[in-house]
This record gives C-alpha cells, structure tokens and sequence, in this order.
C-alpha cells in the first residue's frame, strides 16, 4: 500500500470548470489522470472531489468493492487497456453520479451486473467473452445511448434483452467471432452500428444483417478470405426490411473482383452514400463496367479514399467507367495515385466530383466530358498546368465551386480563358501562378484563394470582378495593398505575408466597403506614408485580423519589432500642408515679438550697443594693461544732456578745474576729432579717461548718446576696478521715466550710488570735496613713469643696435 500511496503522488489533477460560474461548485470538474504508470492497484487516497478519473493503461487485474468509495461524486470512469479479468458492477453502487464507464481491451471473462441506474455509456468491447455479456439488469439501464460489447458467439437471445433500449450507438469490438446466428443484429434498436472484425473472419452475414439494423452502419477490417455470395444468389437475399442509408467500409484488402461484390451487393440495398477508405485492392479482373447492373438503385454518394494498389491484371480504364457510368450525384476517389479519368460519351449526372490528391495531367480535360449538371469540382493535390484548358471544360458545365489549389497551374497572357459565369467559388492557391492570372478569372466569382502563387501585383488592366467578396492574396510578392477600384463589393481581403512596405492610399480611397482586413506579417516601414493605415483600426470600421501583434515593422531598424499600433508619426511632421502652414504661422508670430520688443524694449538700440562692444572687446584683446594705463591723458570725462550743459559749463568746470591744473577734464566739444564716427570718439573718450562722470537728470535719460556713453562706461572694457562711474543726480529723476534698456542706471539710482546736487548752496563745499576725492589719482606720476619705462626700453634697443653694428665693422 506504501508503494501505492507513492506512485499516486504522480498523478495530475487538472480542474476544470463548466459553464459561466465558475464559482459554483456543482460546476467544478476535477479530473485525476493515473494513466500509464503500471499500477497493479487503484490508489487508495483519491481526491474525494474527483469527477473524471483515468486509470487506462496500467496492469490492474482486480476491482476491490471498497476502490471507488471514497469518490462518490464520480461522473466518468476510463479503466481501458488494464487486465481485468472478472467484474461486479456493484463495486459502483456508491458512485450514483457515473455516467461514463469504459472497460474495453481488458480480459473480461465474466461479469455481475448490478443497476446503475445513470450510466450512458458503457463500453465492453475488445475482451474475452465467449457469449454477449448482457442479462436483466443491462435491460433497465433507461438511460444507456452507447453500448459497446465483444463476445466469440452471437445469439438471437443475447440481444433480446435490449432489444426495448432507444440506443445511439452500438459499438461490437471482437478479438475472435467463432458463431453468429443469423438475424440476431437486427433485433438491435440503435442509430448507428459499428463493428470490428476479427482478421479471417466472414463479414457476408454481418453485412446483410447490419443494413437491416441501422441507419449508420460502419465495418471494420475486412478481408479477402471473406466468402462472398454470387450474383444470382445476391438477387435472392431479401432485403426488405433494410434500414441502412449510410454505409462506411473501413480497412478493407479485397481482390478486384470482390470488391465488385460489395458495390454490386450495395448498389441494389438501402443504402445512399457508400463509402469505402483505406482500401487495397489487386488481382486478376474478370468483371468491369459491361458486367455490372446499373438499374434499380437508391444510391446516390460513393466515396473511395485512400485507395492502394497491388499488382494489376486490368486496364484503368475499366474501372474508371465502371464508377463513372454509375451516374449518380457525388463521386469521390481521393488519394489513390490515379493517373487519368474516363467518363461515357453521353451526358452523367454527377452534381459533385472529387478527385483530390491524385496525379491527374491536363490529358483530363482533352476529351469532351458531358457533365450539364455539375455544380462542385475538386481537383486540388494534383498536376495540373495549364489553367485555360480548366476554364474551357468548365464552360460546358454549371459550375460553382471549383478547386485546383496544390496544382503546378500557370496562365500565358495570350491564352484565352472561357469561364461559365455560374463561378462563384474557386481556390487557385500553392500554384505558379503569376500576375496574368487576373485576366482568367470568371466574372461572377465571389470567393476567390490565391494565397501561395506568385503574385507581384493586381494589374489595373485586370477584369472587373463585381460580385467579389472575399480574396485570399496572402503569401505572395505583393508591394502595395491592391485597390478596389475592379471589385467594388470586397469585404474580406488577405494580404498577409506579403512584401508590404508603406500600403498606398488607393486602397484606404477605394475600399470602402471591406468590412474585413488581414495584412498581417508584412515588412512594414514605419514612416509618414503608413500613417493613414495605422489609422484603419482606430477610425474606421475595418475589423484589422491579428491586430496588433501580427502587424510590426520591419524598418527603419531602430523601430524594428515595435508594433505599428505603438509608433508615434506626429500630425506635424507628416502633413505637408499642415507642416506649411505652422511654419508661417511661427515666423508671424516671431515677427510681431520681434516688432513689438523693437518698439516696446528698443531692441534696435541694444544690437547698435552689441556691435559696437564687439568691436571695441576685439581691440581691447589686442591691447595689452600697460599700453591702456599707458593711454589715460583725463582725470574724468563727462556726460551730459545739451540741457544741463550751462550747469556743467558754469559750475561743474570751474570747480573741477583750478588753476594748477591738477584735475583735467574730458569735454565731448573740446577734444571732438572730426575724422572719426560720433561713437568712436565717445570711446576713445572713455578710454584716455580714469574716471566717467554721469550728470543725471530727466533730460539725461531722454538722450539717446547719454545711453551709449553709460553703457560703455558700465561695461568696464577698458578699467580693472569697479569704480571709474561716478553718478552726479542733478534732479530727481521719476523711475518710471527711465527707459527699459537702462536698467543698470536704474539699479545704481536704487542703491543711491550717487553724488546728489545740494539744492542749499551752504552744502556745495562739501559736494565739491567729495567729488574731489572721488576722481582724485595722480596721473602725471603715471604717465611720467610709463614714459621713463619707455625711455629704457629704447635705449636699450639702441645699443644692442649699435653693438650689432660694431660687431659687424669688425667683421
């Protein structure tokens, strides 16, 4: 039990939850899956909760009563491929919820029955009963709708104790069939029967009996060591009572002329579609189509898929009009390596052909067929090349659904294409075909695949497709997303994997009835031009397949892999006119600030101001301390306004100016130097002085010169210290007076950096000696001893003149 317990842990337990509440717990499904892990007994903690349990696949040979105790709420029970050899279905009596219970390919030899009163499926097939396991109690189950069963002998009796049951499906699986008493499958009431042979068992019996036992009877494994009746003993067998009308053949390996059995056989029964797949047949053939009887039949589908063959003694040809002068409405032979087809010379009735993955040429369509009514045509999967020998065979018919897709097809622009105009289906995809093949197409197509071809793009010469819906470009060569100027009403379109860059307008202006849109996968280049695709998904009302993740761009390479949902292309930067029209507007609206800073700050003015300090910052560059001390001639220079001038002439001068001369004063009139520009003389002034007095006053900050001469001065490009600016207020000047671009005056004037003119002529001395002070240096001592600098400086130069020349005479 330990070793039990331990396997168990392994066992996956997955939840799942039915319906919309998932939070109601009657809804909760909880499947455990012990299969395949060799387990001998079934583990003894199973979750209590569990709903599904699998036990398939293990080597369990004995049910205990108490296994399943401790999951009552048990829906479906798989115990399949196990090796159980006896059973009592009273080992279920606590599990009321079972509904599903599979004990197929185990080694049942008997079994105890017990009412499980809501079991709907019970499967009993592939064991080892010798008779059909069923008593009373299997005739209670009401609610039973698939059986499956095996047993080596079939008895009438066994099968009458269900016979009152309402069954879906019958399912008798055998490993060995030793006896079948005639008549006992029809005593079944179910839908559908399918059996599985034994290998070298006779099907005939079960054959005849299971037509008259179901609507849908399906055989499997069936041989050539069958005995199969004659002709002349077929038209005996009464077959009134026959219910079958579909009738499966699965797994059959027959001689030919068996095979002609069952289709004769089958021909004249209940039965309306017969198919037969994964079929192998050979031999010598002694029956074709001259000895089948055609008359006399409800037939109306026969379908031969996954046909191979052995060695053959009869010509194809034979069997192809053996099947075609069947005359009925459907007709497939898929997957069977068949080469060519023959039909009778006469008009059939076929409405359905299907003669998919075989290796049919264009020799198929070289003889006149006669089909008037044919209405679906499949021909994918095979070797077909030239699509206008296809559309000249189907203009003889009332086709609508065509395929031809997995072909080597190809349209040349001067073959002519010759459709009927009842088209309205066709897939041409995994061909070669190129651009020309919109110039062969039917008019009235509604549905057309061409994913998969060659395809560069839609010509504009193409023919007007009105009635087309749906198109599938995808995995072609396309550059652009096609127009729809030639298909007016196309909803759905395709174009994924492509080569799309930068979708053009055309499509976004003329589709406007594509409801529908897959462009996914294509090389996008993220820049202006895709921007009004972007915009497809947002704005309008087309439904984008795989947006976002399937649409990424390609380039440039840094926004390579990014989403075309998540690039950001400014309106400004991708609209031309807007681009234009943004442009004007902020060279307007830098035009009226720099007209209105002109007008209202005097901008002009500062700029005169600017060039001029350029200048003379270049020349100060160039102009050693020495050589500017060496300069200063003035102690002060003046400015003023032409108001104040008899002030400065009558006071300001004679005070400043003794008779010893010791204070020299720069005057503008006095030192005017007529070959030089106003303001460069108002520079060399400020520049041969040590000091620059202001007379302030209304009158000064009105003058426009006084700017300019305070603005050289207080930018101090020609003076180390901070204060060669002496300010005399000879009235008091209102701040608001003062223009914008004085604001340095301004500030001083806050400060009261100034000398302020008494009105009291008591307090004048006292103004004159702190103005004194204020500009006193001695610049005679400073001129002097640059001059005696200089002296030394040349004679020094002249004797090393003079040497050089003795050294020379010498010489």
């Amino acid at each position: 039990m330990r070793l039990i317990r331990n396997i168990y842990i392994f066992c996956s337990i997955v939840m799942t939850v039915e319906g919309e509440a998932p939070e109601l717990p009657e809804e909760r499904e909880l499947m455990t899956n012990c299969s395949n892990m060799s387990l001998r007994k079934v583990p003894a903690d199973l979750t209590p909760a569990t709903t599904t349990l699998d036990l398939s696949y293990n080597l369990l040979f004995q049910l205990q009563s108490s296994d399943f105790h401790s999951v009552s709420k048990l829906k479906v029970l798989i115990l399949r491929h196990n090796r159980i050899q006896q059973l009592n279905l009273k080992t279920f009596e606590f599990n009321k919820e079972l509904r599903y219970l599979d004990l197929s390919n185990n080694r049942l030899k008997s079994i105890t029955w017990y009412l499980l009163a809501g079991l709907r499926y019970l499967d009993l097939s592939f064991n080892d009963f010798d008779t059909m396991p069923i008593c009373e109690e299997a005739g209670n189950m009401s609610h039973l709708e698939i059986l499956g069963l095996s047993g080596a002998k079939i008895q009438k009796s066994d099968f009458q104790k269900i016979a009152h049951l309402h069954l879906n499906s019958v399912f008798l699986g055998f490993r060995t069939l030793s006896h079948y008493e005639e008549g006992s499958l029809p005593i079944l009431n179910t839908t559908k029967l399918h059996i599985v042979l034994p290998m070298d068992t006779n099907f005939w019996v079960l054959l005849r009996d299971g037509i008259k036992t179901s609507k849908i009877l399906e055989m499997t494994n069936i041989d050539g060591k069958s005995q199969f009746v004659s002709y002349e003993m077929q038209r005996n067998i009464s077959l009134e009572n026959a219910k079958t009308s579909v009738l499966l053949l699965n797994k059959v390996d027959l001689l030919w002329d068996d095979l002609f059995h069952i289709l004769q056989f089958v021909w004249h029964t209940s039965v309306e579609h017969f198919q037969i797949q994964n079929v192998t047949f050979g031999g010598k053939a002694y029956l074709d189509h001259n000895s089948f009887d055609y008359s006399n039949t409800v037939m109306r589908t026969i379908k031969l898929e996954h046909v191979h063959f052995r060695v053959f003694y009869i010509q194809q040809d034979n069997i192809y009009l053996l099947l075609t002068k069947m005359d009925i409405e459907n007709l497939t032979i898929s997957n069977a390596q068949m080469p060519h087809m023959l039909f009778p010379n006469y008009p059939t009735k076929f409405q359905y052909l299907n003669f998919a993955n075989n290796i049919l040429t264009d020799e198929l369509f070289k003889r006149t067929i006669q089909l008037p009514h044919l209405k679906t045509l499949l021909l994918n999967s095979n070797k077909l090349e030239t699509l206008s020998l296809v559309s000249c065979f189907a203009n003889n018919t009332p086709l609508e659904h065509l395929d031809l897709s997995q072909n080597l097809l190809q349209h040349k622009n001067d073959e002519n294409c010759s459709w009927p105009e009842t088209v309205v289906n066709m897939n041409l995809s995994y061909n070669k075909l190129s651009d020309s093949v919109f110039r062969c197409l039917p008019k009235g197509i509604q549905i057309l695949d061409l994913n998969n071809n060659q395809i560069q793009t839609v010509p504009k010469e193409t023919i007007h497709l009105m009635a087309l819906r749906e198109l599938n470009i995808a995995f072609n060569f396309l550059t652009d997303l096609p127009g729809c100027s030639h298909f007016s009403r196309l909803s759905i379109l395709n174009v994924e994997m492509n080569l799309i860059l930068s979708p053009s307008l055309d499509f976004v202006q003329s589709c406007q009835e594509v409801k529908t849109l897959n462009a996914g996968r294509n090389p996008f280049r993220c820049t202006c031009e895709l921007k009004n695709f972007i915009q497809l998904e947002t704005y309008s009302e087309v439904m984008m397949v795989g947006w976002s993740d399937s649409y990424t761009c390609e380039y440039p390479l840094n926004l390579r892999g990014t989403r075309l949902k998540d690039v950001h292309l400014p309106e400004l930067s991708c609209n031309t006119a807007l681009l234009i029209v943004t442009i004007v507007v902020i060279m307007l609206v830098l035009g009226l600030a720099v007209a209105f800073c002109c007008l209202h700050f005097d901008l002009p003015w500062y700029f005169r101001m600017l060039g001029q300090c350029t200048q003379t910052w270049h020349r100060v560059r160039k102009t050693t301390q020495e050589q500017l001390k060496r300069n200063v001639r003035f102690h002060a220079f003046i400015s003023y306004s032409e108001h104040d001038s008899l002030w400065v002439k009558n006071e300001l001068i004679p005070n400043l100016e003794k008779e010893d001369g010791s204070i020299l004063i720069c005057l503008y009139e006095r030192y005017f130097d007529p070959g030089k520009s106003i303001s460069e003389n108002i520079v060399s002034f400020i520049e041969k002085s040590y000091k620059s007095i202001f007379v302030l006053s209304p009158n000064f900050v009105q003058n426009e010169w006084c700017h300019y001469e305070f603005y050289f001065a207080y930018h101090n490009l020609f003076h180390e210290n901070s204060d060669h600016i002496i300010l005399i207020l000879l009235e008091p000047i209102p701040f608001y007076c003062i223009p914008t671009r004085c604001h340095k005056l301004k500030t001083l004037l806050e400060k009261k950096a100034y000398l302020e003119w008494p009105k009291d002529r008591r307090k004048c001395g006292l103004f004159w000696a702190n103005l004194r002070v204020a500009i006193n240096v001695n610049i005679s001592a400073t001129r002097e001893m640059y001059e005696l600098q200089t002296f030394t400086e040349l004679n020094e130069e002249s004797r090393g003149s003079t040497v050089s020349l003795m050294r020379t005479d010498c010489l």
